[in-house]
């Protein structure tokens, strides 16, 4: 018994072949900014594999969305997964040269993303990077576009603060302070002494 609804795409070979064309490379990509360089090809196709397997599941329309969901939990089981690398297979230095770790290495970015909720982040991640907005953005995250919205510009809004605070200058010490203590370094030497008069 066929369980589609009438006028429903037939989920063939051309049909997936046809998503592959898609959203192979947005899928790709999501990897390529997640995980190891020598894991992406193999979890992207892991994605695809699924697709293709459960292509009933996949909505139409909503199949990128779809994508990245089963992507954030292709990721999390090889993450799950993965083994201790010994570190003299580490190389010694960073490529410099390579914008992904470019990326990667700015310090105030990683912090200031750290610095939020593992759901706040992953809402900007999905939007800035994989440019997932709008209804898919609110289909990924399972709520609805109005909620969508308003995660992501809360979580935009933290993101300010938590980089606010990061720039924010060292609070400066008391100019009373300061004097002070220059003064009490010039009068040690001759707080020994007694004066005479």
């Amino acid at each position: 018994m066929d369980r589609r609804p009438r006028g429903a795409a037939v989920r063939d070979d051309a049909w997936f072949e046809a998503l592959f064309r898609a959203h192979s490379t947005a899928v790709h990509r999501y990897f390529a900014r997640r995980a190891a360089h020598d894991d992406v090809q193999d979890l992207t196709a892991d994605v695809l594999v699924t697709a293709w397997r459960r292509r009933e599941d996949v909505p139409e329309g909503a199949e990128l969305p779809w994508l990245y969901r089963t992507a954030g939990y292709v990721l999390a089981n090889h993450r799950r997964k993965a083994r201790a690398i010994p570190v003299q297979d580490l190389p010694e230095e960073v490529d410099d040269a390579d914008p992904a770790h470019l990326t990667l290495a700015d310090e105030e970015v990683r912090s200031a993303l750290a610095a939020l909720s593992a759901r706040d982040r992953r809402i900007l991640l999905l939007h800035s990077w994989e440019g997932v907005e709008g209804d898919a953005l609110a289909q990924l995250l399972g709520i609805s576009r109005g909620g969508a919205d308003a995660a992501l510009s809360r979580a935009r809004a933290r993101l300010r603060e938590v980089w606010a605070q990061q720039d924010a200058p060292e609070p400066a010490e008391p100019r009373d302070a300061r004097e002070g203590s220059r003064e009490g370094s010039a009068a040690s030497p001759s707080a020994g002494t007694t004066q005479t008069g």
